[in-house]
């Protein structure tokens, strides 16, 4: 088969061995699996069965049409390349309008939120995803930056998720907070922020060259889609996840302010 499958991704999104997995699935099922199964698992050569497929799926918070779709001989993505252009819900032409579709994302997501970029300085949206991390303890949020960060703003954000949340620590065996940088530096930037029912892609302005205050609202199947763009891109970025590592980013101060860097 061509590629890892998801169950395999969603195991390294969460920085675990396949015997980690075997352990945390034991927990919840009471049975006996170990590492080699959970292999033949994720390669195909072995089909999960009922028990251990809802247990997983409770794991990795990720329904069992996605994680088993290399078992049971279905593409996982046929549904977003089916619905096409139906994703997106909205596409928004103004500053006010993106930020408030970004809080909305924000403010909605419940299991995951993902945020990716080296831009970020809006005060508002960077607030909001602090609150969301405090007050939710089951929400696993992803920061994944490309290059430093552009304004001070976006550092001294980090240095607060960090002062909330412990990267270390584990919720119910989850690790729910994860931020790391893309490197090498000249990788494309990706600008979103997502959660599991919706997403909201800056684009450039429609207005001149003032930034990005433009984007589209995505509905849900595109928002599961960039999730897991999310987090497949924060298991292979280097780790950000200490005050000592956020304090030794430099900050590439991107010039002038211009409105939509958010």
């Amino acid at each position: 088969m061509d590629g890892d499958s998801a169950l395999k991704r969603a195991r390294l999104a969460r920085n675990l061995t396949q015997e980690e997995v075997a352990d945390l699935l034991n927990e919840i099922t009471g049975g006996s699996s170990d590492g080699s199964v959970v292999s033949a698992w994720e390669l195909g050569r072995k089909r999960t069965g009922m028990r251990n497929r809802r247990a997983l799926s409770q794991l990795f918070r990720e329904p069992p049409e996605v994680l088993f779709a290399h078992q049971d001989g279905r593409d996982a993505i046929s549904v977003l390349e089916a619905t096409g252009t139906d994703v997106v819900v909205r596409v928004l032409t103004r500053y006010t309008d993106l930020l408030e579709a970004m809080l909305d994302v924000v403010m909605n997501a419940r299991e995951y939120l993902v945020v990716t970029g080296s831009r970020s300085r809006e005060k508002t949206y960077l607030a909001a995803i602090e609150t969301a991390v405090a007050q939710r303890p089951d929400l696993v949020h992803y920061r994944v930056l490309y290059g430093p960060p552009r304004h001070a703003a976006l550092s001294e954000h980090l240095v607060r998720l960090l002062e909330l949340r412990d990267p270390a620590e584990r919720r119910n065996g989850v690790k729910t907070l994860h931020i790391g940088i893309v490197e090498p530096l000249q990788a494309m930037e990706r600008y979103f922020v997502a959660s599991e029912t919706a997403a909201v892609v800056p684009l450039p302005s429609f207005h001149g060259a003032e930034g990005f205050d433009c984007g589209i609202l995505l509905g849900r199947e595109a928002a599961v889609g960039l999730v897991q763009h999310g987090r497949e891109a924060c298991a292979s970025a280097r780790p950000v996840e200490t005050l000592e590592a956020v304090y030794a980013l430099p900050v590439r101060h991107g010039g002038a302010p211009r409105q939509g860097d958010t």
